[in-house]
């Protein structure tokens, strides 16, 4: 076979890959989500229906919240699964465990029909959300990232990111649906049940997606050559502590940006008396706006480098902050839109957009599945479950959201600062020089230097 035909079946390969990661990651993220939008619609009236509709909206997010407590463990887990086993058999196990969870959540009965046995099994089943969750993210970013060619890495690795807002449209929109046409007692009492039952439906597809995709070429190599790492989680541990805790520190504002932005401002504007349909139309607009710009983030990363792309964002979001709660708290309706698309569709995508290149490009194909998982997974936990902590805040100032906006910011500063000193990992362009010349052993830097 010619090289132009092999070029041109890589190149096939690879949109497939692309493809494929997309449309997997966005069904089992469509799970995960559709958790978070009944959050701050519904689960506050028919699973704690005893608090008033601030401090219950709050409790039923602290359900939500739960599912970050788990993700490490699930990162943990499947991430030494990747390593050892490869990334295709985790990315299928994870999508079972979310999906049937998910549908379960359609068929279970309310407070008033079990009491608390109702809110006690939804905590359960937000826990196997949040352990399937942390197994997918790293594998999903790397059987994409190690398909792709190193200077185009920032653009393919950004359409695997593309799944989590693509799977936060799908139950919005459909919550958005259901509530129009739907008076309330019909929607409070059937018609929020859909969207989850729907799920088995999506579930089919994304095994059918996740079953056709090849194994990542960098683990086939790895495994021809028996270099497997027996214990990859303690040796990610020992050789890359520094990547480890400056990577979280990097994932912070992401994390705190979207948990902030696409799901507990609806609930505190819900609570300011902010009509539901301005809310699910103005986070629609913004995230619908983030799938554009991802891939536009993806490859400027390729171009200029991950790190200013990534600050960039983080910058962003800094700035939108106090605008957007104020434009909630003193009721300017109209506004509400453009503060969310400043915030997610500019500042998150930014981060989120590089951020499957930049940490994957961190460590060696041996321990990489355990080294982006536990990047990801403890950021995320600490950045999410304290931003909805933090939301307690809003209660403490009797709803004025000051407090609350100052934790965004200072989440946004220390990602500004652990950004700057991570290595720059994007092929190098020319007057984008490492300032921490050094600081990665040569040994993390080899998806680089691998040029896959």
């Amino acid at each position: 076979m010619s090289n132009g035909t092999h070029e041109k079946a890589d190149a096939i390969m690879l949109r497939k890959v692309a493809v494929a990661s997309c449309i997997g990651t966005t069904v089992e993220w469509y799970d995960f989500f559709s958790y978070a939008t009944a959050s701050a619609l519904v689960f506050n009236k028919l699973f704690f229906p005893s608090f008033d509709p601030l401090v219950g909206s709050l409790v039923a997010l602290g359900t939500y919240a739960a599912g970050f407590v788990v993700r490490p463990i699930g990162g943990i887990i499947f991430g030494y699964l990747g390593d050892r086993y490869g990334r295709k058999s985790a990315l299928v196990t994870t999508l079972m465990i979310v999906g049937i969870a998910t549908f379960i959540i359609g068929l279970m009965p309310t407070y008033n029909t079990i009491g608390i046995a109702a809110p006690l099994a939804l905590l359960f089943i937000r826990l196997l959300h949040g352990f399937g969750i942390g197994g997918e993210q790293g594998n999903a970013i790397l059987i994409m990232c190690e398909h792709a060619p190193a200077k185009r890495r920032g653009f393919f690795g950004s359409w695997v990111q593309m799944g989590a807002p693509a799977g936060f449209i799908l139950p919005l929109g459909i919550f958005a649906i259901l509530t129009s046409v739907l008076p309330e007692s019909d929607f409070l009492s059937w018609g929020w049940r859909i969207p989850f039952l729907l799920s088995l439906l999506l579930v089919g597809i994304g095994m059918y997606i996740r079953l056709s995709l090849t194994e990542s070429p960098l683990f086939l190599e790895m495994r021809k050559r028996n270099a497997e790492d027996p214990h990859p989680v303690v040796e990610v541990l020992r050789k890359y502590p520094r990547l480890l805790l400056f990577g979280c520190g990097s994932k912070l504002a992401e994390s705190i940006t979207f948990t902030s932005f696409a799901v507990l401002i609806v609930a505190y504007a819900t609570s300011r008396g902010v009509p539901r349909p301005t809310m699910t139309n103005a986070t629609l607009i913004a995230i619908l706006l983030e799938l554009v710009t991802l891939p536009l983030f993806g490859a400027l990363s390729d171009r200029i480098g991950r790190r200013p792309v990534y600050i960039l964002g983080a910058a962003s979001v800094l700035l939108a902050t106090f605008p957007a709660f104020a434009f909630v708290f003193y009721r300017a309706d109209d506004l509400i839109w453009i503060a969310l698309t400043a915030a997610l569709a500019i500042g998150h995508s930014a981060m989120y957009a590089p951020q499957a290149a930049f940490y994957s490009e961190f460590f060696p194909t041996s321990v990489r599945a355990s080294g982006v998982s536990f990047v990801q997974q403890i950021g995320a936990l600490i950045g999410s479950v304290g931003t909805l902590a933090a939301g307690w805040l809003l209660e403490v100032g009797h709803g004025a959201p000051w407090a609350l906006a100052a934790f965004i910011a200072g989440g946004c500063v220390i990602t500004i600062i652990a950004t700057a000193i991570l290595p720059e990992t994007a092929p190098r362009l020319g007057k984008w020089k490492d300032l921490v010349s050094g600081f990665v052993p040569e040994r993390g830097n080899s998806l680089r230097k691998q040029g896959a």
